[in-house]
């Protein structure tokens, strides 16, 4: 059993009890569920951060912020081309 620092042993065993009890359609539904939050948390910060930027920007800085430059800078080139 992995032990995050955050959490008893005993807590994390009945963390990992409750998951387990779960259907894989409830655990599946409860990722989505954390993921989204986790999601808009995100949105959150990079707009506290960055209250200037426009929706789309928003979008691209999560990108950057999470899978890199790179990838952000290659959606904006795409974008460009076919907006010109």
């Amino acid at each position: 059993m992995h032990n995050t620092t955050d959490t008893t042993p005993e807590a994390e065993a009945v963390q990992l009890a409750s998951l387990r009890a779960m259907s894989g359609q409830d655990r599946i539904r409860q990722t989505c569920v954390l993921s989204t939050h986790l999601r808009t948390m995100a949105f959150r910060a990079i707009r506290r951060r960055f209250p200037e930027i426009c929706e789309t920007e928003l979008k691209l800085k999560f990108i950057e912020m999470n899978y890199g430059k790179s990838l952000a800078d290659a959606i904006r080139c795409q974008m460009a081309e076919v907006l010109s």
